[in-house]
C-alpha cells in the first residue's frame, strides 16, 4: 500500500484559542504524551524531530520538548495529560492512539493538541467534522482501523485453509477495540471465517493468549490496532513463530520482527506529519502571542 494514500490531515492549524500565561520561558516548550516507553519509539521520534526541524524548530536549541510516558499503563494518561496542561506548553502532541487524544482533550480546552489516531476522529468525538474541526484539536487520521476488514481478506488469500481466526485486542483501550471489532465481524461473516476474540494488556497476557490459541486450534491471528502491541512486536513475532501461527497486523514493525505480513499506513510518515503540524501550530501561537504582547505594550504607554 502507498503510505500516503491513507493519511488524512485535518485543518484548522492557525486559528487556536490562546491560554493567557503570566510567566514566559526563555525557550518555548512542546508537550509530548505517549502511552508507551521511549525506547520503543526511537525511529519515530527521530522522524518527528526531523520534520519539526524543517519548520524551524530544533530540540534543545530553540524549543524544548517535555515528554511524558505512560509505560503501557493507560490509566496514567489522564494524570499525565493534566500535568502537561498545567505547564506552559505551546502545543501538546498526543501520540499513540485514541486513548491519548481523549485524555489530552479532557485535560485542556485551550492548549492546541496534535493527535494521531487510526480511525475516524469525528466518531471518536475529538473534532466536530473534517471540514471544520472546531475546538483546540487537529491531527492525522491514518485509517488503520478502517482497514481491519481488508487485513482479514488478505489473510484469507495468504492462508486459504484458515477457518478460525483469533483477534488480539487490548480491553484497556476500548476505543481501538470497539473500532476493530465493529468492521471485523461483518467482514468475517461475509467470507465464511469464524473469529474468536482474545484480550491482552500485559506481556504475560500475550503469552497466555498464545497458549489459549494453541488449545483452541486457531488457524491464524489478527492483531488489533494498538500502541501496546506495536511496542511488543518482537514478543508477538517470536510467539507466532514458536506456535507456527500466521500473524497479520497494521504495524509494519511486527512484520519486520517476523510476523507474516502487515497492511497499513507507514507510521513513520504519520510522525513526520505530526512534526510538521506541531511546528506550524507552534509558530502560529508564537506570532499571536507576539502581537498580543505588542498590543499590551502600546496600551500601557
Amino acid at each position: 500500500m502507498k503510505r500516503r494514500e491513507f493519511i488524512s490531515l485535518l485543518g484548522g492549524a492557525a486559528a487556536w484559542p490562546l491560554t493567557a500565561r503570566a510567566q514566559q520561558q526563555a525557550m518555548p516548550v512542546i508537550g509530548f504524551l505517549d502511552p508507551r516507553s521511549p525506547e520503543t519509539l526511537n525511529d519515530r521520534l527521530r522522524e518527528f524531530r526531523r520534520s519539526l526541524k524543517e519548520t524551524g524548530y530544533v530540540e534543545g536549541e530553540n524549543v524544548s520538548i517535555l515528554y511524558r510516558w505512560a509505560e503501557n499503563d493507560l490509566d496514567r494518561l489522564p494524570g499525565l495529560a493534566a500535568e502537561l496542561a498545567r505547564r506552559p506548553v505551546a502545543v501538546i502532541v498526543a501520540s499513540g492512539g485514541p486513548a491519548v487524544a481523549i485524555a489530552a482533550k479532557a485535560a485542556t480546552t485551550t492548549t492546541p493538541i496534535v493527535f494521531a489516531v487510526g480511525e475516524d476522529p469525528v466518531r471518536l468525538g475529538l473534532i466536530k467534522s473534517l471540514a471544520q474541526p472546531g475546538g483546540n484539536l487537529t491531527g492525522v487520521n491514518f485509517l488503520n482501523v478502517e482497514l481491519t476488514a481488508k487485513r482479514l481478506e488478505l489473510l484469507r488469500e495468504l492462508v486459504p485453509a484458515a477457518e478460525r481466526v483469533g483477534v488480539l485486542v487490548n480491553p484497556a483501550n476500548s476505543a481501538s477495540t470497539q473500532g476493530t471489532l465493529r468492521d471485523l465481524e461483518p467482514a468475517a461473516r461475509a467470507i465464511g471465517i469464524k473469529v474468536q476474540i482474545f484480550n491482552a494488556g500485559t506481556s504475560g497476557e500475550i503469552d497466555a493468549v498464545f497458549a489459549a490459541v494453541a488449545l483452541e486450534r486457531i488457524d491464524a491471528l489478527l492483531v488489533g490496532q494498538e500502541a501496546f502491541f506495536s511496542a511488543r512486536r518482537v514478543q508477538l513475532a517470536n510467539m507466532a513463530a514458536r506456535h507456527v501461527l500466521p500473524l497479520i497486523s497494521a504495524a509494519r514493525g511486527i512484520a519486520e520482527a517476523g510476523g507474516l505480513m502487515s497492511y497499513g499506513t507507514n507510521i513513520l510518515d504519520v510522525f513526520r506529519q505530526m512534526g510538521v503540524y506541531t511546528g506550524r501550530i507552534h509558530r502560529a501561537v508564537a506570532v499571536r502571542r507576539g502581537r498580543l504582547a505588542r498590543r499590551d505594550a502600546r496600551s500601557a504607554l
